[in-house]
């Protein structure tokens, strides 16, 4: 009987009796390239903000989930598609009323760190497809600006947590060129001693290499080298400067 009701409420019910609205997919996806922050940005070919660049994405389609469309809109605007070690995060749901000059459009964020990526190609809507330094992306479509800030604020708290940088270093690196990862996704310069003591002193970080060095450049003797650890977390987290001493 009460299965009865429910279905007879179902069917009932007026899908007209609301403002219809569309929902969206945007990817900020980033990587790093010799030794600096990038970002995949598309130009976009169609108004609104035809010209301008933005992050990647599109329309869901009524039969898809969000990340299958996030991965059909980056294979189809940048093309890349099928690209090995994409593991997509979902960043947070955006739903300002006037985000979008067509009509209302709630977005469903994703952001991804992708280590080695192949070249960007333009496709479907985007007259191109680049990889762009963040620290000169310029003005960004729609509130894309706001997504790819919230996205470098996840990326740097993964950082914090995980060993997820040492997949943008060599199979063997220096702790140097640990850092610089760290300096470039976090946008700040550390001090070589005090990082090398939290590398090293946080279990399952890194390993070192027994016996392998590499000369990094100077006069001073050759750099030992590591190899990703064992832990998928990280105790203590590695925190940024800024976060440094506050209360956990």
């Amino acid at each position: 009987m009460t299965i009865e009701r429910g279905v007879g409420a179902v069917r009932s019910y007026d899908k007209h009796a609301y403002e219809p609205f569309a929902v969206t997919v945007d990817l900020a996806v980033l990587t790093l390239r010799e030794g600096a922050l990038r970002v995949l940005l598309v130009e976009r070919g169609q108004e609104p903000h035809a010209g301008h660049w933005a992050l990647p994405g599109g329309f869901l389609l009524p039969e898809e989930s969000a990340e299958t469309a996030a991965r059909r809109e980056l294979a189809e605007e940048t093309g890349l598609d099928d690209v090995s070690g994409l593991r997509l995060e979902q960043l947070r749901t955006y739903s300002d009323p006037g985000r979008d000059p067509r009509m209302r459009v709630v977005s469903v964020a994703f952001t991804a760190l992708l280590p080695e990526p192949p070249e960007p190609r333009g496709g479907g809507d985007a007259a191109q497809a680049r990889w762009l330094p963040y620290d000169a992306v310029p003005p960004l479509a729609f509130d894309h600006d706001r997504i790819l800030a919230d996205a470098r604020e996840r990326v740097g708290a993964e950082l914090e947590n995980t060993r997820a940088a040492t997949a943008f270093c060599p199979p063997e690196f220096t702790l140097g060129e640990l850092q610089q990862v760290y300096e470039a996704v976090w946008g700040t310069p550390l001090d070589r001693p005090n990082f090398r003591r939290k590398v090293l002193g946080t279990p399952g970080f890194v390993e070192p290499v027994p016996g392998a060095a590499r000369l990094t450049g100077g006069r001073g003797k050759p750099a030992a080298l590591y190899r990703a650890g064992t832990a998928t977390a990280l105790h203590p987290p590695l925190l940024r400067p800024s976060r440094e001493g506050r209360p956990a």
